[in-house]
């Protein structure tokens, strides 16, 4: 607000009219277009008066209805001159403005808005230095109409003519081509010396950026003469040629392109689309950009593979060998490939499966891949769609982008050279997808048995037939895969591999691999299967053999230290669990053992992770309290409903158990699983929940020999639970002699090896009864635990007595 000037709120008010995407400024005559039922009205209250009226821009130009509180605060007090209706029920209104005005108080009438304002202009007498500041934008101005062809060159003269700072501003402002929200802005600003020079900057901002329009115009125009001269020049070029026989060797190579696209077994209607291309090309000037864009369009058509085949192998047991030679175990995905090609053998031609193997890292997907196609003598061709995103990676692009390329299915069907290889789609789970399209749904068409005998490309615009292709793809879950894309594939779930499992592939495959990488031999060094399994116990916790093999190679690497040496130059060095201690240090990995004493509250579960199985340790304590359940350890929303499942189980057999009827009103119960910083979750927990209930509640420890497995319903049933053989080796690892499982897992017992049973009792149950029955032991006195004494400090406060520990027998 100006000094000197007393602003003085007006009793009367005024109709207000909200304008969408004008500014009108103080002495500007402007035409407006109203057609909202409340502006119009305005308008009529207006010219019944005085025909005066308050122009102010709305804050928000989508809204139809604007509230006081989305109407600028600052707008221009203005006069009606002439008001016309037309036809179509709007109306046209010439008005102009008076003075700069805020808007004070709001009257809300029925059908119009009206308010009460303060004039705040202030004229000025003008001074050297806002006359030095209207100089500047004039020349500042005449610049500006000059690059912007829309000011017309009538408003020089009219601004020249304004000697008033304040009305000069605004005029000059009025005619600017700028944003409402900077007109808006600078009807704001009162004081004229900081009005003048924000249209001064704005006039200079607006300068810079019609200099950068015009630059960029006068390159593009360049260009273009440059390419039509081009164009010119190459005719005369072709001209010139023509008369002195100089396309001799183009015609040479046009002439092998045609005879290569007879000889490469094209499909009649791809060879159709080949000439005619090969045509287009011939019509065309070498050095034209469309040329090269043909040439490769027909390099791609002659470079994929269309009548070559490699011949499958026959021999089902020549197959079965290579197989086993390279990857121990895995038997229902050797048993898929041999089926397949017992099927081939009898049928003849047969379409190529479409298998996914499933299964956590390091187990062999991909490598099995490898020795499925050496197994069955086709060529291998490997694509990984790990952190593919655009939909053109599998389809290609079109040939109108520059630098348009075949998708990765046809570039890697150039790479395989024959019509019927394996082909890998490796981390089919990994793909995700974005604005530039969904790769999983453009492999639908490759991974359908009925569809990819016709599969189209957007570069090669024919179809390719894929049906040929034995299709193979490795996800380590199944849970990111579309459920279509998954329904075109069939499943084989690879599960890691158990101790025995890994102690064979280290013994057959990777201690052998690994002496010849750092030259040793059998004379130099020989491993245990003490040692190795120390290595699998100790540093390794993996589903695969990735870890166990870089450990192994550690272990190589210090035996060669040692040969070169020259410390072991007679002897040869065995890798025991000593060794093993001496050469790679402290264990990184310690797997659960049970405990040795039989316990209260304390019963020992199995899970399965990742890595394999696991020993899970429960344990329950009794509190005095108010009935309240508390659960630590991590667990996940299923385990705390196992185990809330297993609390209400125990209550429905409080009569059984000895335990009074309201038992659990005037305690406390604490779940707690170990190791507390490890997520868990999952509904084989259980019976062992139920057990350590039990026990803690009844006082009867629960046998430290036995562990167990299941799901538990409220009727006390025990349901089926997976991951059994992970299960059962993790408790013989870990010196169980009795494993209590699900009655509906009994068939599954007949998948887990032998050397895995040996030395297990197995006893399968239908009820929770029948556990706690076999679990339970008779009650005993616990041994109290003692009772800690005060501290005691001194006279500075420090610890002078401390605690004795607490010793549990």
């Amino acid at each position: 607000m100006s000094e000197g000037n007393d602003n003085i709120l007006t009793t009367e008010s005024l109709p207000v009219l909200p304008l969408r995407d004008i500014v009108v400024f103080p002495h500007m005559i402007v035409p407006l277009f109203v057609g909202r039922d409340k502006s119009i009205r305005a308008l009529e209250e207006a010219m019944a008066a005085d025909k005066n009226i308050l122009l102010v821009a709305q804050k928000d130009a989508q809204i139809d209805d604007p509230e006081p509180d989305e109407i600028n605060a600052v707008g221009t007090h203005s006069t009606i001159l002439q008001m016309l209706r037309l036809p179509d029920g709007t109306v046209k209104v010439l008005v102009e403005g008076q003075k700069r005005v805020r808007l004070a108080q709001y009257t809300i009438m029925d059908d119009y808005l009206s308010a009460a304002y303060e004039d705040i202009d202030s004229p000025i007498p003008l001074s050297a230095e806002l006359e030095a500041m209207m100089r500047s934008i004039i020349d500042r101005l005449e610049r500006y109409a000059k690059l912007n062809k829309k000011v017309p060159q009538e408003v020089l003269a009219t601004v020249s003519t304004i000697n008033e700072p304040g009305k000069f501003a605004d005029t000059v402002a009025a005619h600017l081509i700028i944003k409402m929200e900077d007109k808006q802005d600078i009807l704001e600003t009162i004081e004229v010396a900081p009005r003048l020079e924000t249209v001064l900057q704005i006039l200079e901002s607006e300068i810079e950026i019609l200099q950068i329009e015009r630059k960029i115009r006068s390159r593009v125009k360049r260009q273009m003469e440059r390419t039509q001269k081009e164009y010119y020049l190459n005719e005369q070029m072709r001209a010139i040629q023509k008369e002195l026989g100089e396309k001799d060797e183009t015609k040479a190579e046009l002439q092998e392109l045609e005879e290569t696209i007879k000889k490469v077994g094209m499909p009649e209607d791809v060879h159709e689309k080949a000439m005619k291309e090969l045509r287009r090309l011939k019509m065309m000037a070498p050095m034209a950009a469309e040329a090269t864009v043909v040439r490769n369009y027909i390099d791609w058509l002659i470079s994929v593979p269309w009548d070559k085949y490699t011949e499958d192998k026959k021999d089902i047991l020549e197959a079965e060998k290579i197989l086993d030679e390279d990857h121990y175990g895995l038997q229902k995905v050797k048993e898929r490939i041999l089926e397949y090609l017992a099927v081939h053998q009898l049928v003849g031609q047969l379409k190529g499966p479409i298998l996914c193997f499933v299964g956590p890292p390091g187990v062999g997907k991909t490598s099995l891949a490898k020795s499925i196609a050496r197994s069955i003598g086709r060529n291998f061709v490997r694509l990984s769609l790990g952190g593919v995103r655009d939909e053109a990676e599998i389809r290609g692009h079109r040939r109108t982008y520059i630098g348009a390329l075949p998708g990765r299915i046809l570039q890697s069907m150039k790479r395989a050279e024959s019509l019927n290889p394996v082909f890998l789609l490796d981390e089919v789970d990994k793909m995700s997808m974005d604005f530039r399209g969904d790769p999983s749904s453009a492999l639908l068409e490759v991974l359908d048995p009925e569809q990819n005998g016709a599969f189209s490309d957007h570069y090669l615009e024919v179809d390719y037939d894929l049906s040929k292709v034995m299709f193979i793809t490795t996800a380590n879950s199944l849970d990111p895969i579309p459920a279509p894309l998954r329904d075109r594939m069939e499943i084989i779930r690879i599960a890691g591999y158990t101790e025995p499992d890994k102690l064979n592939i280290a013994k057959s495959f990777l201690v052998e691999k690994q002496m010849a990488v750092n030259g040793l031999t059998e004379g130099n060094v020989s491993f245990t299967d003490k040692g190795i399994l120390e290595i699998i116990r100790g540093y390794t916790r993996e589903s695969g053999v990735r870890s166990l093999e870089r450990e192994l190679a550690s272990v190589c690497r210090k035996v060669a230290r040692e040969v070169v040496k020259g410390k072991e130059k007679y002897k040869r060095i065995t890798i025991s669990p000593k060794v093993v201690g001496e050469f790679l240090g402290v264990p990184k990995f310690k797997h659960g053992i049970i405990e040795e004493k039989d316990r209260i509250g304390l019963t020992t579960g199995l899970a399965w992770t990742e890595v394999g199985g696991e020993i899970l340790q429960t344990e329950v304590t009794i509190l005095e309290g108010k009935g309240n359940l508390i659960l630590t350890g991590k667990l996940g929303e299923v385990m705390q409903e196992s185990a809330r499942a297993a609390l209400s189980y125990v209550r429905s057999r409080a009569e059984e158990l000895g335990l009074p009827r309201d038992f659990y009103q005037k305690v406390d119960i604490h779940i707690h699983v170990p190791e507390g910083a490890i997520p868990k979750d999952g509904p084989s927990a259980g019976i062992t929940l139920a057990t350590s209930l039990a026990s803690a509640l009844t006082g009867r420890p629960v046998r430290h020999d036995i562990a167990m497995t299941g799901e538990i319903t409220l009727r006390g049933r025990v349901l089926k639970i997976g991951g059994l053989k992970e299960k059962l080796l993790a408790a013989n690892r870990g010196g169980v002699s009795h494993v209590i499982i699900p009655m509906e897992n009994e068939m599954d017992i007949k998948e887990v090896p032998k050397e895995i049973l040996k030395g297990l009792s197995i006893h399968p149950v239908e009820n929770v009864d029948e556990v706690l029955a076999m679990a339970l032991c008779e009650a005993r006195e616990e041994q109290p635990i003692p009772a800690l004494r005060p501290l005691e400090t001194d006279s500075t406060g420090a610890v002078t007595t401390k605690v004795d520990p607490v010793q549990t027998h």
